[in-house]
């Protein structure tokens, strides 16, 4: 045939990016660099500074909670969480299939077993009747995704909780400042953990936050944070034991605290966050509404009850049959050079990802055979999560949405060159 206009195949691209880029990340101004400069000439650089003080009591009033506590990063904060609910040995955690490696790779680090349940089809969030199905007389948490631009359903998620007497720690890495019925993400479990890593809603290049309102577990939390030491004992372990009454008020725990230099940046990041959030909100609200007109392709399900979206990664649905037997991978390599920007898949089901191998570690993992068997992660059964990633995902960075309406119309207008010009692709 002629030459196709597909930039994928030579012709030209819908956006030229060396003229027109697409918004970058992570954004900074003067603000940042007066608060970097603060901690700098203060000399406080390390933990429990005045901005770490200051953000932590910003952050839990964001979010709606009594007490916030800033983490090393959004992996920890979901092994601390657990820890400080008491589960360990012998005990189960149920998580999505669909999801990054982390939230299963935390209940292994406490010892206990990750339970790899399936997810709703037009969400990808863990699906409440599997999360029902899975549980046994072991299970002691649920550990709910909200995944890229979806909510899991919290309502469902914590009638099941109360019924058989389970913990609930959201995983908000997702999802700083979305809302299920008016109530924000990390305020309606016993406890939400937030990853504040370079891609994140916000960040400081690495570190992650707990959000509870739970007195005692926060009090737990806080010393698990920093070295076992309860939150009034700082710096009793250089002024010897025994000055704060009995040493059985100190817990094992390890280093999992933040700097100065982070607070700062958090401080600032968190204040451009709810601007952000409404920007990205509008566009996607026009995105979707417009890509239910284009054939093959499918929004995701907004819940009603979700009153405020939150968009770490920009998500619709694709069907292969629909579009003309064009390949998901293709397709997503054809958009991505019409744009100019990253297209990827969803995370990898974690019966079958790469980063997700438990075996690979049997010095740490190889408690005796029994739980060795038990956190094999090729023994569960996800056919939603593999049908996501294999057939169904197109997902964007949440910078594409930082943009304009005309920005969305371009990305829509990529998506209908390649269902026009798909014959060009398929005999390849």
């Amino acid at each position: 045939g002629s030459m196709s206009k597909l930039a994928i195949k030579g012709g030209r691209p819908l956006r030229d990016v060396k003229k027109n880029p697409w918004p970058k990340w992570p954004v900074w101004d003067k603000k940042e660099e007066k608060s970097l400069l603060e901690v700098l000439r203060s000399g406080v650089w390390s933990y429990n500074g005045p901005k770490e003080a200051q953000f932590n009591a910003a952050f839990a009033k964001f979010i709606g909670v009594k007490y916030a506590l800033s983490v090393a990063n959004g992996t920890v904060s979901l092994q601390l969480a657990l820890e400080a609910l008491g589960i360990g040995l012998g005990d189960e955690g149920i998580v999505p299939g669909l999801t990054w490696q982390a939230t299963a790779g935390a209940v292994l680090d406490v010892n206990a077993v990750p339970i790899l349940v399936d997810v709703c089809e037009d969400t990808w969030c863990i699906d409440p009747a599997r999360v029902e199905e899975a549980i046994t007389a072991r299970t002691r948490a649920i550990i709910p995704v909200h995944l890229y631009g979806c909510m899991a359903d919290m309502a469902a998620i914590m009638k099941i909780a109360r019924k058989h007497r389970l913990r609930v720690i959201e995983d908000c890495a997702h999802k700083h400042g979305g809302q299920w019925k008016g109530k924000r993400a990390g305020s309606i479990g016993d406890a939400g953990s937030f990853s504040f890593q370079l891609s994140k809603l916000m960040t400081a290049g690495e570190g992650g936050a707990l959000t509870t309102s739970d007195p005692q577990l926060w009090e737990k939390l806080d010393a698990l944070r920093n070295c076992g030491r309860r939150p009034e004992q700082e710096g009793a372990a250089d002024k010897g034991a025994g000055i704060y009454g009995d040493e059985g008020n100190f817990i094992q725990s390890g280093n999992y605290r933040i700097t100065e230099f982070q607070a700062a940046l958090l401080t600032e990041s968190l204040r451009r966050l709810p601007r952000d959030n409404k920007i990205r909100e509008k566009n996607a609200t026009y995105f979707n509404s417009q890509l239910a007109r284009l054939p093959g392709v499918k929004p995701m399900r907004r819940d009603e009850r979700e009153t405020m979206g939150a968009y770490y990664n920009f998500s619709f649905r694709y069907n292969k049959d629909e579009f003309k037997g064009l390949d998901v991978t293709t397709f997503r390599e054809a958009l991505a050079k019409e744009l100019g920007c990253g297209v990827e898949a969803s995370y990898e089901p974690l019966n079958a990802c790469a980063l997700y191998t438990p075996h690979t570690k049997p010095q740490r993992y190889k408690l005796n055979e029994k739980h060795w068997k038990q956190i094999d992660p090729a023994r569960f059964d996800l056919p939603v999560c593999h049908r996501v990633h294999d057939a169904e995902s197109v997902c964007f960075h949440h910078t594409v949405l930082m943009g304009t309406k005309a920005d969305m119309d371009l990305i829509l207008e990529a998506i209908q060159k390649i269902y026009d010009n798909a014959d060009d692709l398929r005999c390849v």
